[in-house]
């Protein structure tokens, strides 16, 4: 909190007025550092396209239906109830000008003191934007239900597919990308067609789903220390999924991935192999890197604007030869960070260098296994599986989102079940229905379909 020249309600530059502060984002940077400014002399407003907090580490969990929607996100103002500084809009933010200290919104535009720019990433295709259609990534809850959604049609479509070879497409899955989101994707959709819909159909069988994790560097993980990589692929194999390293694809379409000149049949391709930074990153005029993120100060700050921090997902700065990782931890420590910086600058200090302080990666794989690389060392399976599931607890924004997940996963655990199996939205058609064909054991064959000009009207009602 602030104190000194700023305690009288100026800005410390004797301006008079309570500083403005403009944070873009209301993710894990853009919300703590909202929350940092709490009592602080400053009028701060928050701007997000959305009206909620949504705790991405979990978005897989409500692609493959353990978990519904709700569960993990939460209101922004809900949050940021209690601090009476702070006031939140829904806008979408279409430019910045830092030298007019702007920022330009849909039917709009907001002046500022300081400005923290928190607005993350989205999908990076490498200059393959065309297969997104055929290949949805997941950053947003809209993905989440466009992935559920395929996933789930996809055992449908094969329950009336009369052709083998096609059915065996419609239960192939193939995620592209080894990270933490590909390694966890591919492990649940392996539990999906192994346990969740083992019994449920009649004409297939689930648990013959095939799913393949593409990766094109040679270990999975590859952030991750070398042990904990293999065993990764080790649990996942375990789960009978395929694992391919060093495979690059080269072209997605409606019916399957190319590796080079070798298909892979699949109606469902998901993608999980490279973010690339918000455009808004572009407007503000100054270097960025390969992947469009800002390249910023030791302070967060960009060159040139002492009182622009950009925070999270959408800056790159290496410290001691590390990038400091674009994962839930560096945005918040990062929001935390740019609100300290802006405290020291009200009261005519300069800000300090940003230090990242690791507190380990961890990634599920499945039921009872896990990897994690924290301050405690090492280690996999059910502890590690344990740890992860109590961090992501804490971490989750709500009382009640918590006490709903865990019952979620308490009870998904004990019966092997999913929720929120529901297919929502618009999907594709499905396979026509042939008379007889693909009739399971001890049920009579559908009956021929009569013509049309046979079908007579019922008698009409007096």
């Amino acid at each position: 909190m602030v104190s000194g020249d700023g305690s009288d309600g100026s800005d410390g530059r004797g301006t008079g007025h309570r500083p403005h502060v403009i944070i873009i984002g209301g993710g894990f940077g853009g919300l703590n550092c909202a929350l940092a400014l709490d009592g602080d002399p400053v009028d701060v407003t928050l701007l997000d396209r959305k009206n909620y907090h949504l705790f991405q580490p979990l978005l897989y969990q409500v692609a493959t239906a353990a978990l519904n929607p709700a569960d993990i996100a939460y209101p922004i103002r809900s949050v940021l109830r209690k601090q009476d500084n702070v006031r939140v809009l829904l806008a979408d933010v279409q430019a910045i000008d830092p030298d007019r200290r702007t920022v330009i919104i849909d039917n709009g535009a907001l002046t500022y003191d300081y400005l923290v720019v928190a607005a993350g990433a989205a999908h990076s295709y490498f200059g393959h934007d065309d297969w997104a259609h055929h290949a949805p990534g997941l950053k947003t809850i809209e993905d989440a239900l466009k992935i559920r959604r395929r996933i789930y049609f996809a055992y449908e479509a094969a329950e009336r597919e009369p052709d083998a070879e096609l059915t065996r497409e419609w239960i192939t899955f193939v995620v592209v990308g080894g990270g933490p989101t590909g390694v966890e994707l591919a492990g649940a959709l392996a539990e999906i067609g192994l346990h969740t819909l083992a019994r449920d159909f009649r004409t297939i069988d689930p648990t013959e789903v095939r799913v393949v994790l593409l990766e094109g560097q040679d270990r999975l993980l590859p952030t991750y220390p070398d042990k904990l990589s293999r065993i990764a692929r080790s649990d996942l194999e375990r789960l009978g999924v395929q694992v391919r390293t060093g495979a690059f694809v080269t072209g997605i379409d409606e019916r399957g991935v190319w590796i080079g000149e070798e298909r892979i049949p699949a109606r469902t391709a998901l993608w999980a192999a490279g973010v690339a930074a918000s455009p808004l990153a572009r407007s503000l005029g100054v270097p960025l890197d390969r992947a469009g993120r800002v390249l910023v100060d030791r302070d967060l700050s960009i060159p040139g604007h002492p009182e622009v921090f950009v925070v999270g997902d959408l800056a790159y700065l290496e410290i001691d030869g590390k990038p400091v990782p674009g994962v839930a931890q560096g945005a918040i420590q990062g929001g935390k960070h740019a609100a300290a910086s802006i405290e020291r600058l009200i009261e005519g200090h300069e800000a300090l260098d940003f230090r990242f302080r690791d507190k380990g990666s961890m990634a599920t794989i499945g039921r009872n296994a896990a990897v994690a690389d924290t301050g405690l060392g090492q280690f996999s399976g059910f502890f590690a599986w344990l740890f992860w599931w109590v961090i992501h607890i804490v971490f989750l924004v709500g009382f009640r989102n918590r006490v709903v997940v865990v019952f979620a996963w308490f009870w998904s655990w004990l019966t092997f079940q999913r929720g929120s199996r529901l297919i929502t939205g618009k999907y594709p058609s499905l396979p026509p229905v042939q008379s007889g064909l693909n009739a399971p054991a001890g049920l009579p064959a559908l009956p021929p379909a009569a013509p049309a000009d046979e079908i007579q009207s019922p008698p009409a009602l007096h």
